[in-house]
Order: structure tokens, then C-alpha cells, then sequence
């Protein structure tokens, strides 16, 4: 069934039910149109001492139900304020996205029960300011009420078979009544100068609700003091039953002692203004920008004579009775028994405003697992339609294969059937074909590229002995210190090199010699693995094997090179082992020089061919690194002949002998440090891309 555009606003009072059906203007969207009202009276009020408060509001409710055709249309009720709980929370600055958090976080915080067993609400004023997705000065409104007392207000609507939408507190539709009904559009009050804030003053018969509101911020309180309380103290100063001090209260000007009347509400009169006055001073403690502007009474309460002039006397505030609705139009505005009791539909009017969707304030206590239910209710015959429609298709599709599959001949296919396989084996062998051609394609291609490379690796023999030869520790040309020892030199005993398929092997016998010498030499960037295709040989380059490509590219590892390539290994010595050399002596001096020379601190060195021919680059580009001293003998004292003048034929460092013969060679004593140390070394021609790689133990198509 299709919605109606008309809702109802159910007020349950402690004196009536107050009821009016409504709808948003179509001509103005700040308009309500109120086409029906109702009121009834309770035969007591629900908090006389003899008063059955269920069964009178059941009965009422019913003949609500009986009077009024309620069909498709949104129903919205209230509950009284002190039955619930209202919070206005400034939030600190805060990321939009996380305001819910935070409330959820406050809502622990302030509502005195677990949250399991509350229904609550909240919404963001209108109030802060966002900027860059932060929030500051943001303000949000938190309602809840204990669900025995949702059920409670509930249970007469259910009984009566009325379907409630909105469940809201009676002063939030009061102030969504006065935001629409008594002041401007919120979306055109400026934030920085907002209007003076208004004063609902909405009477009940035992407490008062007081809404201070100037359509951006709100606050809300409820009074102990009602029109009861006015009724009560006739009763106790004139010993009036109850009935008779209600009818006295109302009208107070006709009674026969009118001054006895008014002398025994007079410290009711005191006490409501007193504590409307503590309400005002405490909001206005809390807001100190706030304005107060007018006050305005409501409910049948406020009828009391003298009473408007009285509080706005003690309050030295303008003070009216609200009995005319701006904002509210249409045919039941019209009528007497409207206007009779207008400044009672207050709160009613609030609650047809929310249900038509033009309040300020949306928040809803109905709890969420009966809307869910009402909304799986309503798609319930939707979704057994949607099932008999599938299963109506179903069985159509289950009769059309049940008739292709009883006209099925296999004899009328086997032809057909054949020529497919025919067909997808051709297909099969076409492709086979095509994908033997690529790859025969691709290997010859990796070919070339291998054999233009053969020309520039030629040199690369010779570019490494002068790679060795480059970082060679020497003195200074022209600044040779007489004593041998004191010589910066390494002299190299042999030089010799070995293929190894894998470097990571040879790596991991030597990997506690590298990180001792790594650790000696001093800080420097640990060398990258030179990646195999980068290598100028591979293993299939050996005698007796045929040349193939090198391997394809692999990241460097972290801990030592991987790959094909050639262990270089150099026996030398030193003799710059002198107690004055100390520390800079033995294996140290081996790697503080040669070592870090092949870690990178020599001099750059001239390549022979490629790209960069006739350039100067670094060893590493070379594809030299990870020099690792795995041999080494303690310091040894040795005699070192020296070398003879040719013209003199004596010693160089003895000089002649006696009687002008030669001196017999005795030689020095130096100290000799011997050690051997390898490095790895993967062939690069500097500036070469890698070449293609071609699988090892392949068929080239040639020999090479």
C-alpha cells in the first residue's frame, strides 16, 4: 500500500489525548497543512490517586481509533520529557568521520544504564565548523530512554492496532515546533549573530517542560510544578476535594471567593517562577553568549489568569501565552474546538512535523528491531511473489532442455562431432608448431646478441689485470721512502682463477672471512651481487661445452653475489710489518688497502671495449667484488737480498768493502706478512645491456 502524504501527531497526555493530521505545503515547504484534529478527555486525570492511568489512555486511544481513519498514514507519538533522557554534549575538535565514535564513547558516558538496555538517539546541531574534514565547536544532541519505558509508551498503540513510526520526548517536538513555527530558516541564521533564543514554557498537569531554542542550539529541562500543583494547594488551603479545586482553579475569577483562590496558589505562583528562573540562570551560566528573548506559555495549564503577567513581572522578560501557530494552516485551524485548546497541541504539532520530514530534529526512539520487522513484513509478499516467479521459471526452463533432450539423436551428430575433433587435433598441432618456431626464433636471436658480444669480451682479461693492477697500494711518484718497510707496496707472488657455476656456494664457505674482513677494512656500502646475466662467461663456456647465453636477471641478494662466474684468487706478501707501523701491519694493511681498493676506494680504470671504451669507470662495473682474505700466516722475520750496482758491482745498501773489493751481499732482515685473498669476479662490459638469456642443453640450430 501505497504511503499517504498525511501523518498524525499523537500527543498522550496526563489530562487528554491530543491529536492532528497534517502534511508538509505543497506551494511552501515551510507550511504545514493540518486537515484533522482531536481531543479527548480523560473522564480523571492519569495522576489522580483513584485514576487506572492504562485503561483510561486504552480507552481514549480506542475511541481515537474509532473516530478517525488512520489508514496508510505515518504515526508519531511522544513521551514525557522526565521519562527520558536529553544531553547536549560539545564535542573538541575532532575528524568528522569520527564523531559517532565519540558519541557512542559519551553515550557510556552519560547515560547511567548499559547501553543493551536503553534506546537512544543522537544528532549533530547546527552549531561548529568544518574545515579541512575537522569539526570544531561541533554540538550533538543525545536521547535515550530505558526500553520497560518504550514499551511502555508502546503498548496502548499496539493494543489498538495503531502502527507507530517515531517514538520522540515530548519537549524535542516542542522545540522542533518552535525552530519551524517561531523562527527563521536555521539554514539562513548566521552563526556568528543568531537570534535571541526563544522560551517555551509548555504546562503539564504535575511538571513543566522548558525549551530554550534559537534554532541552532538547544536545551531542555522539566519542572516539578505543574497545573497540579496550582489544584493541590486550593485543596490543601480550602479543603476542596480535588474536583471541585480543578474547577475553581479554571475559573478562578467566577469562583465565589476569588481572592481565597488566588491566596492559596500564590507560593505556587512564587515557586514556578523561582524555579523558571533557576532553569533561565543556569542555561544562560552555560552559554554566556546567549540572549533570551521572549517566553511563551503553553498548555491548557497556562490559562491561569494573572499567571503570564506574574512570571513576566518576576522574570523582567516579555512572557506570552502562544496561542496563535504561524507556521500551521488548513481547515482544522479553524475550527472552535482547535482554537479552544490550540495552546495545548503544541507538542503535537512537533510530532506531525517530524513524521512529514520538515523538523530540525530527526532522532527517533522507536527501537531499531521493530522498524526491521515492520520493513521484512512489508517485502514479505514481494519476496514469496519473487520466489513463485522464479520458480515459475524454472520449471519452463527445466520443460524446454526436458524437450531438447527427448528429441536428442547421437547418430545425426557423430558426423558432426568428427570434424570437431578433426578440427581442435589441427588446431592443437598448428600451435604446437607455431610455439617450437618461437622458441628456435628466440634462441637465435640470443645467439646474435652472444656473438656481437664475443668482440668486446676479448678484452676483458686484460681489462682485469688492470683492474689488479690499479688498486695495487704504491706510494706517491717521486716520494719512495728509503726503508723498504716504510714501502706502501704489496707484491703479488701469483694470480690464478677458477669457474664456479654458483657463487653462492664458494660464498658460504667464506662468508665468516668476509664479514672479519668486511669488519676491519672500515665502513664501506657492501658490494651488490653482480647479477648472472651481467657475467661475460658462463659455465657453458668451459672446454669441451658449448657457448650459451648467461641466465636471466635476478635481484641481488642481501648476503653475497649468486651466479656463474670466476673466483680470482692473488698469493702476495708485504713488508710493512715494523712495530711502528702498528696497527696499519699485516692483515690490517692488506685491508686497508688492497681490499678496500677492491671494495670500491681505487682509482678508476680504462676500459679496453664496449660502449664506454677508452672510459674510465669504477671496478665494480667491472663486475669485481666481495675480496675475502681466507688464507693467512703469522709475521716471520726474513733476509731480503738486495740488488747490486752493475758499474761498482757492490752492494747498493753495503757500498764497497775494505781494500776497495766488493762486499760480500749479506742482505736485510724485514718482516714478511703472507696471506692469500679472493674476490669474485663476473665479467661486465660497462655500458653493455644483458644479453638474451638461452637455456643451457638447447639446440642453438648452429654450432658455435
Amino acid at each position: 500500500m501505497a504511503k499517504s502524504p498525511y501523518v498524525w501527531g499523537i500527543d498522550i497526555g496526563k489530562c487528554s489525548l491530543k491529536a492532528v493530521r497534517c502534511r508538509i505545503s505543497p506551494t511552501d515547504p515551510r507550511k504545514l497543512v493540518a486537515e484533522a484534529f482531536d481531543c479527548i478527555e480523560y473522564p480523571l486525570m492519569l495522576s489522580q490517586p483513584e485514576a487506572d492511568a492504562p485503561s483510561l489512555v486504552r480507552a481514549a486511544l480506542a475511541e481515537f481509533v474509532a473516530r478517525n481513519n488512520l489508514g496508510s498514514d505515518k504515526v508519531a507519538v511522544s513521551a514525557a520529557g522526565q521519562s527520558g533522557l536529553a544531553k547536549f554534549i560539545k564535542l573538541p575538535p575532532v575528524e568528522a568521520k569520527k564523531i559517532a565514535d565519540i558519541v557512542k564513547y559519551e553515550a557510556n558516558q552519560q547515560i547511567p544504564f548499559p547501553l543493551d538496555q536503553v534506546v537512544w538517539d543522537w544528532q549533530r546541531l547546527a552549531t561548529g565548523i568544518d574545515e579541512g574534514g575537522f569539526v570544531m565547536d561541533a554540538e550533538v544532541a543525545l536521547f535515550a530512554m530505558k526500553r520497560e519505558q518504550v514499551t511502555k509508551a508502546l503498548a496502548p498503540f499496539e493494543e489498538a492496532g495503531v502502527e507507530v513510526e517515531i517514538l520522540q520526548l515530548a519537549p524535542i517536538a516542542l522545540a522542533n515546533m518552535a525552530i519551524f513555527d517561531q523562527l527563521p530558516d536555521p539554514a539562513t541564521i548566521d552563526p556568528d549573530n543568531p537570534p535571541a533564543s526563544i522560551v517555551l514554557v509548555a504546562m503539564g498537569v504535575d511538571s513543566t517542560d522548558v525549551v530554550v531554542t534559537n534554532g541552532l542550539r538547544v536545551w531542555q529541562r522539566s519542572m516539578p510544578i505543574g497545573g497540579g500543583s496550582f489544584t493541590k494547594a486550593i485543596v490543601q488551603d480550602l479543603k476542596y476535594t480535588f474536583a471541585k479545586a480543578e474547577k475553581e482553579k479554571r475559573n478562578a475569577i467566577r469562583a465565589a471567593d476569588p481572592k481565597a483562590i488566588f491566596r492559596a496558589m500564590k507560593p505556587v505562583f512564587n515557586q514556578f517562577a523561582s524555579e523558571l528562573q533557576r532553569s533561565l540562570n543556569y542555561y544562560t551560566g552555560t552559554d554566556r553568549s546567549a540572549k533570551i528573548g521572549k517566553v511563551y506559555l503553553l498548555g491548557n495549564a497556562a490559562k491561569l489568569r494573572g499567571l503570564s503577567d506574574f512570571v513576566a513581572k518576576q522574570l523582567q522578560l516579555e512572557v506570552h501565552r502562544l496561542e496563535k501557530f504561524t507556521a500551521l494552516d488548513g481547515p482544522a485551524v479553524a475550527a472552535p474546538a482547535f482554537r479552544d485548546n490550540r495552546m495545548g497541541f503544541g507538542t503535537a504539532y512537533g510530532l506531525a512535523l517530524q513524521a512529514a520530514g520538515g523538523a530540525n530534529l530527526g532522532t527517533n526512539l522507536l527501537p531499531r528491531e521493530i522498524a526491521t520487522d515492520r520493513l521484512v513484513a512489508a517485502k514479505r509478499p514481494w519476496v514469496l511473489a519473487a520466489m513463485l516467479t522464479l520458480l515459475v521459471a524454472g520449471l519452463l526452463n527445466f520443460a524446454g532442455w526436458f524437450t531438447a533432450a527427448a528429441g536428442y539423436r547421437s547418430d545425426g551428430y557423430q558426423a558432426a562431432f568428427g570434424r570437431s575433433d578433426a578440427a581442435k587435433n589441427q588446431s592443437a598441432a598448428a600451435k604446437a608448431a607455431f610455439e617450437e618456431a618461437e622458441q628456435r626464433l628466440q634462441k637465435t636471436a640470443a645467439w646474435d646478441r652472444y656473438l656481437v658480444d664475443v668482440h668486446d669480451r676479448r678484452f676483458q682479461a686484460l681489462d682485469l689485470v688492470r683492474a689488479i693492477a690499479a688498486v695495487l697500494p704504491r706510494d706517491p711518484e717521486g716520494d719512495l721512502p728509503e726503508q723498504p718497510a716504510d714501502r706502501n707496496e704489496i707484491h703479488v707472488d701469483s694470480l690464478d682463477m677458477e669457474y664456479v657455476p654458483d657463487l653462492a656456494v664458494w660464498f658460504t664457505g667464506v662468508e665468516r672471512d668476509w664479514d672479519q674482513t668486511l669488519a676491519a677494512a672500515g665502513p664501506r656500502d657492501v658490494p651488490a651481487a653482480v647479477p648472472a646475466e651481467a657475467a661475460g662467461t658462463s659455465d657453458a663456456e668451459q672446454p669441451g661445452e658449448a657457448p650459451v647465453a648467461d641466465e636471466p636477471a635476478e635481484p641481488a641478494a642481501a648476503t653475497g653475489p649468486t651466479g656463474p662466474g670466476w673466483v680470482v684468487q692473488i698469493v702476495g706478501h708485504h713488508f710493512h710489518n715494523e712495530d711502528r707501523h702498528r696497527p696499519r701491519e699485516g692483515e690490517q694493511f692488506v685491508r686497508e688497502t688492497l681490499v678496500r681498493s677492491l671494495l670500491g676506494d681505487a682509482g678508476p680504470v680504462t676500459v679496453s671495449a664496449g660502449p664506454k671504451a677508452s672510459e674510465q669507470v669504477d671496478v665494480k662495473e667491472l663486475g669485481i667484488g666481495y675480496p675475502v682474505i681466507v688464507q693467512r700466516t703469522p709475521v716471520m722475520k726474513v733476509r731480503v737480498k738486495t740488488a747490486r750496482d752493475p758499474l761498482v758491482g757492490g752492494s747498493l745498501i753495503g757500498g764497497p768493502g775494505r781494500g776497495g773489493e766488493p762486499e760480500k751481499d749479506l742482505g736485510i732482515e724485514l718482516r714478511r706478512y703472507q696471506f692469500v685473498l679472493q674476490f669474485v669476479w663476473q665479467p661486465r662490459v660497462p655500458g653493455s645491456p644483458p644479453p638474451q638469456p638461452v637455456a643451457a642443453n638447447q639446440d642453438s640450430g648452429f654450432e658455435p
